[in-house]
């Protein structure tokens, strides 16, 4: 969704519209080196954007056509796009802290620019009249409107401004959760002791004191591969506590703020919830549907929990010399006894899995896919960086045709977005000649990948190609502009392609000397990750629940929600542990939809049943492609999902993945 050099931008915001019909030459980020750079950049496109927002205000009522007005519309989310986007991205990657500190300040005038917007009566006004939509056209309007509504363009003066204080208020709350969960982590030190069964490769990496004692950061590269093999359980109880209190007090507080003015929010218009107020928008439609589902969920899972955690108690007995009704799992015991068990019964180490996806022969591994589904290529280009390690492609369809450009940022430092994320940063739009980009950001060892790791980087790359494959008409409803609980369903399908022998054997053409994935590994690949896959389930359905409870009639104060549903669980509460701290999702767009990841599953399982098990197949592949990828947000979700299936959808297939059943 961003743009080029610095002066690009500023030319292009200060050309009009009629620079918008670009060609499909390259389009780049530009990239900060000061704060200066980001300050001009975010000013120079307020202003030019307040100009043309007033200008659609301004324009004669019985000149509103698709034509014009709903032009204008997504000329304006063009405009938004090209000087916010580089600008969130470098709030988020950038190595300078300068320019990350200016970035921010600037994303949250952005967030205003934006509740000014849809709560501009003038501008909602001639939205609303327009009457000769149809097609996509009539879609934009639809959500256009929809946008209007929710942000009280429509509620009286008195209470449209309380609103438009509401949201600035929860945007710059999202930016302070964000800024003390990316660069006030802290770590951890351990002594020589502590740190037996931990792997040499890893330790390799961090560099012990005079007494060979190690400090680790809380970050997902470290953290996770000692939970799984730390032998001393005191150990991993100490990480367990300071990795789930990242964040602190201060962002309690910030999600209590958040959640009482959501409340506020929804009184606004009449409703009971802030739940009710954004999920009548979703494929969902009600909370009561959402809790109806929730509750399926969690009837499926009960038994397969149970089973689940015997298997593990039983490890822990036998490695502690026990019997099992002497031990008790604790949950900083869940990754370490599952793989245990996941090596003992079915023969498979994470860590070992590592020599079969070396980092950067995976990367080129998943681009061949794609470029093998999907009839495109990926050539890197040279083109201004935001550090070393990151890279750039053009991405051609079968005739050599630039459509679209990504960026892949893979390995942590300091400052950086700590989890696994995609920004579509400029949707595509035919109206105007626009190719997309967007980045994506792991935080990967640099050597190797685990399998549950390469799964990961599947599904991020899933979202990738959701934005750069778009072939929509409107940029505001391009690749991820979709429902929220839709927008993982093509991520999480694209998982599925690291379970397959004839994908998973495309490897060895970008690492010769690397092991093979055989029928019999790959089989036990798959009984290790159903093992478990109760637990994982019942953490998806806590952290949903814990969503709805934060935005319900009577939202309890965060950290008491979370203690209610630990406490009501098999595991129970780990006290000293602040977890909604670091849970960016509710600051992070997913308040009262977290729910969606497992809704969209229910998509993307069943979607993926259409390959039946040929992975590569090229005409399921681009009908997936026309059906679903390039149509975006232009379709509603439920329309693309029968289109494609050629049904209504079934959750058979989720029901067996959630309790273990379902096979490769």
């Amino acid at each position: 969704m961003r743009l080029r050099h610095l002066s690009v931008l500023l030319a292009t915001l200060a050309a009009g519209s009629s620079a918008l019909a670009a060609d499909a030459a390259r389009v780049t980020l530009p990239v900060f080196t000061t704060a200066e750079a980001v300050n001009q950049s975010c000013e120079q496109g307020l202003k030019a954007t307040r100009t043309a927002i007033d200008t659609l205000a301004r324009q004669p009522l019985e000149a509103v056509s698709t034509a014009t007005t709903l032009a204008m519309w997504d000329d304006l989310a063009i405009r938004i796009e090209d000087f916010a986007s580089p600008v969130e991205i470098a709030q988020n990657v950038s190595p300078i802290k300068a320019v990350r500190d200016a970035a921010e300040a600037c994303s949250q005038k952005v967030a205003e620019l934006n509740n000014s917007l849809y709560q501009n009566v003038e501008v909602y006004e001639r939205v609303r009249r327009v009457t000769d939509a149809t097609g996509a056209a009539a879609q934009l309007r639809k959500v256009a409107i929809e946008g209007f509504e929710d942000a009280g363009a429509t509620l009286p003066e008195d209470k449209r401004k309380r609103a438009k204080e509401i949201l600035d208020r929860i945007d710059a709350l999202a930016i302070e959760f964000g800024r003390n969960t990316r660069e006030k982590r802290g770590t951890i030190t351990f002594t020589a002791s502590e740190l037996e069964g931990l792997p040499a490769n890893y330790l390799a990496k961090f560099k012990p004191d005079d007494k060979g004692s190690v400090t680790l950061p809380m970050d997902y590269p470290a953290y996770f591969p000692f939970m799984e093999n730390a032998l001393s359980g005191e150990a991993r109880r100490r990480y367990f506590i300071a990795f789930n209190s990242v964040g602190g007090e201060g962002n309690l507080k910030i999600l209590d703020e958040a959640s009482q003015l959501r409340r506020e929010l929804a009184g606004l218009f009449g409703r009971a919830s802030y739940a009710e107020h954004v999920i009548q928008r979703r494929m969902a439609g009600s909370p009561e549907k959402v809790l109806d589902f929730l509750g399926r969920v969690k009837g499926k899972l009960a038994e397969v929990e149970q089973r689940d955690l015997q298997a593990l108690r039983e490890a822990k007995a036998s490695l502690l010399g026990r019997t099992v009704d002497e031990v008790k799992i604790e949950r900083w015991d869940l990754p370490f006894y599952t793989e245990r068990v996941r090596r003992a019964k079915f023969a498979i180490d994470q860590n070992a899995m590592r020599r079969y996806f070396p980092t950067e022969p995976t990367i080129a591994w998943v681009i061949n896919l794609a470029e093998r589904m999907y009839d495109v290529k990926f050539v890197a280009a040279d083109v201004p960086k935001w550090h070393e390690d990151v890279r750039f492609y053009d991405i051609l369809d079968a005739g050599g045709k630039r459509i679209a450009g990504a960026y892949l940022d893979p390995y942590p430092r300091e400052g950086k977005y700590n989890h696994a994320a995609v920004w579509g940063l400029f949707g595509a739009s035919s109206r105007v000649g626009r190719t997309p980009i967007s980045t994506l950001v792991t935080n990967f060892d640099r050597k190797g990948l685990d399998y549950k790791e390469a799964r990961t980087l599947l599904h991020e790359f899933g979202h990738l190609l959701h934005g750069t494959l778009s072939k929509a008409q409107y940029a505001s409803l391009a690749g991820t502009n979709v429902r929220r609980d839709f927008v993982e369903a093509p991520s999480q399908m694209f998982e599925e392609w690291a379970r397959n022998g004839e994908t998973l054997a495309l490897i060895k053409q970008q690492c010769k000397d690397c092991p093979t994935i055989d029928a019999k590994l790959l089989d036990r690949l798959d009984q290790a990750r159903r093992f478990g896959a109760g637990i994982h389930y019942t953490r998806q359905h806590a952290l949903a629940s814990f969503d709805m409870a934060l935005v319900g009639p009577t939202p309890k104060p965060a950290m008491q929600a979370w203690r209610d549903i630990e406490t009501g669980s098999a595991l129970g509460h780990v006290e000293g542990t602040l977890f909604p701290a670091g849970f960016g999702h509710m600051m992070g767009g997913y308040s009262a939809g977290y729910y969606g990841y497992m809704w969209s599953e229910v998509l993307a399982l069943d979607m993926a049943s259409q390959w039946k098990g040929k992975l590569l197949d090229k005409k399921t592949g681009h009908r997936y492609l026309d059906t679903v990828l390039a149509r975006g947000g232009e379709v509603p979700p439920e329309k693309l999902v029968r289109d494609f299936l050629g049904r209504e959808p079934s959750n058979e297939p989720f029901f067996a993945e959630i309790t273990g059943q379902r096979k490769h």
